[in-house]
């Protein structure tokens, strides 16, 4: 008897032993030095066996320590994964980003931040136990934009993103059409602090042609990671993506069971900036005015912002063609007929930019929709064109 019962409490010791051998270790906070000497700060939270790793990048109103319970809940999932704090964020180094002029923030965002997740990256990558060509990457809003630059730059490592409320540039929409071998899950909540953003997400949901992506959409949450707080399941939700698409099918996901539903319009913005859509969906605004002449296909700021993003890029001709089907959607709107203007200018027509600048003004005293700092700005936007194209103010 007493040899029969030393088995049962060795049978049932295995298991609790087996158990706490898989609990992770503590997390650890480290330096990483920049390539400039600018001190980063960062959190390791090691798994208690090889796996792949997960770096998680904040939101720019929040700092690395957002993401502690994830991190744990990963790394207890058998994934390593590092936080850090952005430069100028946190207790990183450099001046904090509240300090700066927009130029120098944004100066700091281009020039910087890219060489200090790789920093970050090369860490994680090289620690014992972490699986080099297997690697997740994370962010929420601004870390949007730094996890798909980041993907970018180590594609052959990077398996899987999580982005939640933000969005990225024109180089990082081509990137998600072209990585069709990228899963990626986006999550955003209605009642996101940052209005825009809830129109960006679906928008670079459409964006991906990942097959196995996946849309998680919210009610309430707040922006970014601030979500977790509202829905902690969310969290589980992550945890349950990087093991599917790190661990078990590294680089892949089924296609998604459930996903939130997209708005139809997400999926007209994404083919406006394709080959011959401008002109395709013109004729769709067409149609659609004739039987209700205040049908909306789409959201006028962001097809304004991705005429600017086609302009800035040099692509003066596509930049054109948006900002005309932006004019034509939205003809009560002065902002579109002054960044329609600005467009004209670039191509070295300013007859056009001139008549669509005057347009601009001439709508201003009937404009309900904008605030008062927004009309005082396109005011000095197109003025300032027709005073350089030599038309002076208006008596």
């Amino acid at each position: 008897m007493r040899h029969g019962r030393l088995l049962l409490a060795m049978a049932v010791a295995l298991p609790i032993l087996q158990l706490a051998a898989e609990e992770p270790p503590a997390a650890r906070v480290i330096d990483l030095k920049a390539s400039d000497g600018v001190l980063i700060k960062a959190t390791y939270f090691a798994a208690a066996r090889p796996g792949p790793g997960v770096l998680l990048l904040h939101q720019c109103n929040r700092q690395r320590k957002l993401w502690d319970g994830l991190a744990r809940q990963l790394a207890a999932a058998g994934i390593h994964t590092l936080t850090m704090d952005l430069r100028g964020f946190g207790e990183s180094g450099g001046t904090q980003q509240d300090k700066l002029t927009p130029q120098e923030a944004a100066k700091v965002q281009t020039e910087s931040w890219p060489g200090d997740i790789d920093t970050a990256f090369q860490y994680l990558t090289s620690q014992q136990g972490v699986t080099p060509d297997i690697v997740g990457v994370g962010g929420a809003s601004c870390g949007v934009n730094n996890s798909i630059q980041t993907a970018r730059r180590h594609r052959a490592q990077v398996k899987s993103l999580v982005l939640l409320s933000g969005g990225t540039d024109l180089a990082g929409r081509r990137f998600l059409r072209e990585a069709n071998d990228l899963p990626e899950l986006f999550a955003v909540a209605e009642d996101d602090e940052f209005r825009p953003t809830v129109d960006i997400m679906p928008w670079l949901f459409s964006t991906s042609t990942n097959p196995g992506k996946r849309y998680l959409h919210y009610t309430t949450g707040g922006h970014g990671a601030d979500m977790f707080a509202v829905h902690p399941e969310l969290r589980n939700e992550i945890v349950d993506w990087y093991v599917t698409t790190l661990v078990k099918t590294p680089g892949r996901a089924p296609a998604a069971k459930t996903t939130a539903p997209v708005p139809q319009w997400a999926e007209v913005v994404n083919q406006i900036e394709m080959p011959g859509g401008a002109a395709r969906f013109a004729q769709r605004v067409a149609e659609a005015r004739r039987t209700n002449p205040k049908a909306v296909l789409f959201p006028e700021q962001i097809v304004n912002s991705m005429g600017y993003e086609h302009l800035q890029e040099g692509d003066t001709k596509l930049a054109l063609e948006i900002l005309k089907l932006n004019a034509m959607a939205f003809p009560e709107s002065p902002n579109v007929y002054d960044s329609l203007s600005d467009a004209y200018l670039a191509d070295g027509q300013k007859e056009l930019a001139q008549q669509n600048a005057r347009k601009a003004l001439e709508l201003l005293p009937s404009d309900t929709a904008d605030p008062t700092e927004r009309r005082n700005a396109i005011r000095d936007s197109a003025q300032q064109k027709l005073n350089q194209l030599g038309e002076g103010r208006p008596k």
